[in-house]
């Protein structure tokens, strides 16, 4: 009896095992990856965090989400070697490809190679309803806020906001600081350019009614024209709890990116486990319904790391060839 109860419980514990599909990690492999995020209240540093505690369950070896300024320094801490995982908006990625961006002060940031797609980042604005703001063009002169100054916003403030006429004063910061500015009076909106929906934006609409500014056809056109890496996105509505319908702006997409010297059986296993659990990326953020496959082909600049192309190339994905880069 007591044998049989033995492997009862050897088996229970092999199949325990066998279901959690965690790799021993090859000694090959580095013994830890740095994943570079964003600022704390954004939906990058959500979605990092729950990126990276799945890979490290599923690669078997420690991935460690560090707060960042978001896309430029990731991009920067990439070539640097600071880290070998970061999140990125395409639109970076471009500027620091050909070295265009003011930032890169013409350097080539070329260690970069694209991993998977993670979601678009829509151009949101909100407003305390009781400022009684309700036109983009009523925030002329106005304090707004948009993140830190190496993030999404502060990147793409200053040009948005000329091109639709808006002489503002920027204040940079956390999301978390933004919101609480806000909601203090201290700053008159907050401007975005990230997945919905942000937690800091939740946070202000959880303690008072808010007001979406929505930008006209007409200066959505004129960004796109300007800004040739934006496209149309939309928020569901519901997406926020004052958000009754849909709403329509335009956005970046972004994508997970790894240093080019990564070893290949590690970004083939590391892009798998990540679309194998993306029901626990949704959990993490609604922003993660977008984490397909199939949405890879928004890449059409950034060359794939070879373990990443054999993953796609595997499930049938056409990559064109210009994108199939070597180490």
């Amino acid at each position: 009896m007591r044998l049989k109860s033995l492997f009862v419980i050897f088996g229970t514990l092999l199949a325990i095992a066998t279901s959690t599909s965690v790799l021993a990690a090859d000694p090959n492999w580095p013994k830890s990856l740095t994943l570079g995020t964003a600022s704390p209240g954004g939906v990058y540093y959500v979605y990092g965090e729950a990126v990276a505690k799945i890979l490290t369950e599923k690669l078997g070896i420690p991935v460690n989400p560090f707060p960042t300024q978001g896309s430029i320094q990731n991009v920067k801490l990439l070539e640097s070697g600071g880290a070998q995982l970061g999140l990125i908006t395409m639109s970076t990625g471009l500027e620091g490809w050909n070295g265009s961006g003011e930032w890169t002060n013409g350097k080539q940031f070329r260690n970069v190679r694209a991993l998977f797609p993670m979601y678009d980042n829509p151009f949101q604005a909100v407003v305390l309803q009781r400022s009684g703001i309700t036109t983009l063009a009523q925030l002329d002169k106005k304090r707004i806020g948009v993140g830190p100054k190496a993030g999404n916003g502060g990147t793409y403030a200053p040009g948005i906001f000329k091109i639709v006429g808006i002489s503002a004063e920027i204040s940079y910061g956390s999301y978390n600081d933004m919101a609480t500015e806000l909601l203090a009076g201290r700053i008159d909106a907050l401007l975005t350019l990230l997945g919905a929906p942000v937690p800091a934006i939740q946070d202000v609409d959880a303690k008072e009614p808010v007001t979406f500014l929505n930008l006209s056809p007409e200066q959505m056109e004129a960004i796109r024209k300007a800004m040739p890496e934006f496209g149309p996105a939309k928020i569901a509505a519901g997406t926020y709890r004052l958000l009754d319908k849909d709403y329509v702006t335009i956005g970046v997409p972004n994508f997970a990116v790894g240093r080019a010297d990564l070893p290949d059986d590690l970004v083939y296993q590391l892009v798998k486990a990540v679309f194998e659990n993306q029901p626990r990326l949704v959990k993490a953020t609604s922003a993660a319904g977008d984490t397909l496959p199939q949405n890879v082909v928004k890449d059409t600049f950034l060359p794939l790391h070879p373990g990443a192309l054999r993953y796609y190339r595997e499930i049938g994905i056409n990559i064109p060839d210009a994108l199939a880069a070597t180490n």
